[in-house]
């Protein structure tokens, strides 16, 4: 950090820290996609995750196979926060072939475009409310509500939050979640989520028919198994960690709920590529139109983001957020149902 950057820095911590509108709009010059440089990102995963699904189904050695396998998964899991960000319109918001490419991928991905945006979109306006988060994100109950709560819904709040349901997100968000279940409650609107459970059908049936069960573990359940799991906890966890607050409707502003509501997720650069930066997340939540790629310029340049409530992947950390349970209104604070939070 250079003297003049430092002096800067200070006279804006010791003078007039930034908040609401001013420190959103502070955000502003980054939320700008450079088409070349997206489409890059775009083509280039597609092409590795191209060559990592054939590769589970041409490399010479069993282990070699696998080890394919699991890339692919990597590599699905980063395509899909590429095409989260598009459906943020981050990048390329004016590409009709963009659009036309990520729906396909959204089929593909079991995560519908029709769902996810509007589930999406939810969560962004909602975030950490203490009614009404719910929708397209990890329901929320108070202590209180979850004492006095029938015991099937209590029940059914925990299943939703259990640890198992996080790791088989493949069957149990994705596949249930964001296909089955819209589809279900709404056919019309959500008609691309049948095409995508039919369409996965397919292809598994084509995979068993024409190579074989071990290609069609290889080259569709472990990928979409990987994916899913790491994706459903990465999005559990940048919003359910010990230090997360939540409000109700008196308290809740756009930007508190960006930055006391989510985590920056902490990563070793591998990680942070194949998650194509998602762990910067309430930075993504004070603007969602910053693309991935340019949410470390943000950090780096606007000292009242710098100071963001962590976690991690270590296992301690990832202990500590899959255990918290219930709000706390009292301590206010997310805590497990012995009442810590630790």
């Amino acid at each position: 950090m250079t003297d003049g950057q430092a002096t800067a820095d200070f006279l804006i911590r010791g003078s007039v820290s930034r908040s609401g509108p001013e420190l959103i709009l502070a955000t502003k010059p980054f939320a700008v996609d450079s088409t070349a440089r997206s489409w890059w990102y775009v083509l280039s995963t597609t092409a590795l995750l191209a060559a990592a699904v054939a590769g589970t189904l041409l490399a010479p050695h069993g282990l070699l196979k696998l080890g394919a396998s699991v890339l692919s998964g990597l590599l699905l899991l980063r395509l899909f926060v590429l095409y989260h960000d598009q459906q943020h319109h981050a990048i390329l918001p004016k590409s009709k072939v963009a659009e036309g490419f990520m729906w396909v991928f959204g089929i593909l991905s079991l995560s519908p475009s029709s769902i996810w945006r509007a589930s999406h979109n939810h969560h962004h306006n909602h975030n950490s409310k203490i009614k009404g988060s719910h929708i397209g994100s990890f329901p929320i109950m108070t202590r209180e509500h979850f004492e006095k709560a029938r015991k099937s819904a209590r029940w059914l709040y925990l299943f939703m939050r259990h640890p198992l349901t996080i790791l088989l997100g493949y069957l149990t968000i994705f596949m249930h979640g964001m296909c089955l279940r819209p589809f279900a409650m709404k056919p019309r609107q959500h008609w691309d989520c049948l095409i995508a459970v039919v369409l996965h059908a397919v292809i598994a049936g084509c995979l068993i028919r024409f190579a074989g069960w071990q290609a069609w573990v290889l080259t569709q359940i472990i990928p979409h198994f990987i994916a899913s799991a790491i994706g459903s906890y990465l999005f559990y966890a940048q919003h359910n960690f010990p230090s997360v607050t939540f409000y109700d409707k008196s308290g809740w502003t756009y930007d508190r709920a960006a930055l006391d509501s989510c985590s920056y997720l902490k990563m070793g650069p591998l990680m942070a590529w194949f998650s194509a930066n998602i762990g910067y997340h309430h930075i993504h939540h004070l603007n969602a139109r910053v693309p991935f790629y340019r949410l470390p310029e943000v950090l780096e340049a606007i000292p009242e983001l710098r100071n963001p409530k962590v976690t991690t992947l270590s296992p301690l950390d990832i202990y500590r957020c899959l255990r918290l349970k219930v709000w706390d209104v009292q301590q206010q604070k997310m805590v497990a149902l012995d009442g810590t939070n630790g």
